[in-house]
């Protein structure tokens, strides 16, 4: 099952997918590939709720008991949630470029938008109802809550949330987190940290310029360090955020392709048995 991130989805139209192209290929190689969707913007714990509505669901369909989470971005802390509430459902949890430990830029809006301020009731309206946008263009309907979603994923939110869902973070500030879970599933993690990796992707340069606000290695959006839970198989793929979902259509690094990441876990995972 594959989780997208802050403003994500599955399929715009039916025809453009968040994790563009991974689903299809996982499926080409024999994989049987279900992709959620959760409020765009929303706390963790209300996208985590809508997240295990949907495990509960496909598990019932499917027969097959558990079920193996990807999640990208804040989508990884969605994953978390649900395997720990739920974890009799799930079998493995991966994170990609999730921040576990807060993202920079967050701590920087969160700082700079007083609470209750014109400026924040303005950048909450608009990305509010872009999220309703998006829902809708994906066929589904959201609550959206920006201003939760910009404090779930702060330093003080994710310490918070870390606090109460401890399982595979790791206890130092840049090391590898538990290798399974208290039922046995399985946790792992990557990244990449390469902010700039194609001149034709409108996207990168954003990713550029975001990078800035960090102190250590990034993606764009998510610090190396941050980004590790579990197993962490890679922390420096050439990847920066949204190359980590193949996007912007499949523009990623000319040496590193992310459906390739995806299929080596998928093999991973069905060679443990999971």
């Amino acid at each position: 099952m594959l989780a997208h991130g802050m403003a994500g989805f599955d399929s715009l139209f039916g025809v453009y997918d968040y994790f563009y192209g991974i689903g299809s290929d996982l499926r080409a190689g024999g994989a049987t590939v279900y992709v959620t969707s959760v409020p765009q913007f929303n706390t963790t714990e209300q996208r985590g709720e809508a997240l295990l509505a949907q495990v509960k669901d496909i598990v019932a369909r499917s027969g097959k008991g558990k079920v193996n989470l990807i999640g990208h971005s804040h989508g990884g802390l969605d994953v978390r949630y649900v395997a720990a509430v739920r974890p009799d459902l799930v079998a493995s949890v991966t994170t990609v470029g999730s921040p576990h430990k807060g993202a920079d830029l967050a701590d920087y809006l969160r700082g700079n938008l007083r609470g209750g301020s014109f400026t924040e009731s303005v950048l909450a309206y608009f990305a509010n109802n872009l999220g309703t946008v998006l829902g809708l263009l994906s066929g589904k309907t959201n609550p959206q809550d920006a201003i939760g979603a910009l404090a779930a994923l702060s330093r003080s939110g994710t310490a918070a949330f870390n606090q109460r869902f401890p399982s595979g973070i790791p206890s130092s500030s840049c090391g590898q987190g538990a290798a399974t879970g208290t039922q046995g599933q399985r946790y792992y993690s990557w990244s990449g940290t390469d902010p700039f990796t194609n001149l034709f992707d409108v996207s990168d340069y954003p990713m550029k310029l975001s990078s800035f606000f960090y102190s250590e290695a990034n993606d764009g959006l998510v610090g190396r360090c941050s980004s590790h839970f579990g197993t962490v198989l890679r922390d420096n793929y050439d990847m920066n955020h949204l190359d980590e979902v193949n996007q912007v259509l499949g523009l990623t690094a000319f040496f590193t392709n992310p459906k390739t990441v995806y299929r080596n876990h998928a093999n991973r995972l069905k060679g443990l048995g999971l």
